[in-house]
């Protein structure tokens, strides 16, 4: 697994460069004239995992969130140790993340309940693949989310977001933990940090580039 970043700060991003600001595009609103494709991504997995922080970090435009304060249904679920949850994603998460200059992420963060499974059933379509946030202080919270991908038969990449005093576990338990097959890809990330959230999202294009091939 990769290692955590050192930097907590997060920025404006693109691929060629993580962590370095899009020049490209000083407006943050439109494209460059060498985007050549762009790919639908969802942001998946359970409440407080840190997607949200994610696509925040990596987004060169500004991010659209759409979080309200948690409801009781939302207070009884368990975000441990230390995060202090107040509000949760009611629709959606949504940024922007070029990479090499020539291909648009755009990043679609998904509700972390899974009592808004139909919404984020409809967010999936036309997504190529997903990037799933793992906690390893509470795997089991993960398993509803990488459930839903495997019946949507959606690519995916996993990444675990370290946390301050986050459990470590060898990449093989993992794997056994949460089911994975050999060929998915597991890294770690912090949502926090541009350049490894950046990483772990190249992981899961690059995944999804090497299906592709292996299927043309």
């Amino acid at each position: 697994m990769a290692s955590k970043a050192d930097s907590d700060a997060p920025g404006r991003v693109s691929g060629a460069e993580p962590g370095q600001p899009n020049q490209a595009s000083p407006s943050g609103k439109y494209v460059t004239s060498s985007v050549a494709g762009a790919a639908k991504i969802l942001v998946v997995g359970p409440l407080g995992v840190g997607k949200t922080t994610l696509i925040g970090t990596v987004s060169e435009i500004k991010p659209l969130f759409t979080e309200a304060v948690m409801t009781r249904a939302g207070a009884r679920v368990d975000t441990g140790g230390d995060r202090a949850k107040t509000t949760t994603t009611v629709a959606l998460d949504f940024g922007r993340m070029t990479l090499d200059g020539d291909l648009v992420l755009y990043l679609f963060g998904t509700p972390g309940q899974q009592r808004f499974l139909p919404a984020w059933r409809d967010l999936a379509k036309g997504a190529l693949g997903a990037l799933a946030l793992v906690d390893t202080r509470d795997l089991s919270a993960s398993f509803d989310a990488l459930g839903n991908l495997e019946d949507l038969d959606l690519p995916f990449a996993v990444a675990v977001n370290v946390f301050p005093g986050s459990p470590q576990h060898h990449e093989d338990d993992l794997r056994t933990a949460l089911d994975l097959l050999p060929h998915t890809p597991l890294v770690a990330c912090d949502a926090r940090d541009a350049r490894s959230s950046v990483r772990a999202l190249i992981a899961l294009v690059s995944h999804l580039i090497n299906a592709a091939t292996e299927t043309s």
